[in-house]
């Protein structure tokens, strides 16, 4: 009985791409939870809005927007771009607690982080997002 085993390393490109992948899937989740939440209009959230002072209907279009940018970052094709999207949202929330909710500065750095972290995201995706654009530019 002859049997091989093969103990060859990942790839580089493959090692990278599970690590994106589950990175992707931690942010996804972060990203649903907080957007459901303020979808479920639930009593902080809603208080954290209005003292934003931009009115309820902001809270709704977040709660979209991040719930969105959770999908999107589990579609191949698109994981890319939503981290891009991500970004915006994540730089809007890092002014808002700096800015606009005083006492939260702490959670400005970590949704600095976070921005960081997918940018690092939109980076390891940057070949397929350009594809992406390439062929919606085609058409």
């Amino acid at each position: 009985m002859n049997t091989t085993t093969d103990t060859t390393p990942l790839s580089r490109g493959r090692t990278v791409n599970i690590i994106l992948w589950v990175t992707q899937g931690l942010l996804a989740a972060h990203f649903a939870y907080g957007g459901l939440t303020k979808l479920a209009a639930q009593a902080e959230v809603v208080t954290t809005f209005e003292t934003i002072g931009l009115g309820q209907w902001f809270r709704v279009l977040t709660g979209v927007v991040e719930l969105a940018g959770a999908i999107g970052l589990l579609v191949p094709g698109l994981s890319g771009l939503a981290a891009i999207g991500l970004i915006g949202v994540l730089t809007g929330a890092t002014l808002t607690h700096l800015f606009l909710l005083p006492g939260t500065e702490v959670v400005a750095v970590f949704t600095a982080l976070e921005a960081v972290v997918f940018a690092l995201v939109a980076w390891g995706r940057w070949p397929r997002t350009k594809a992406l654009i390439a062929s919606v530019i085609r058409r």
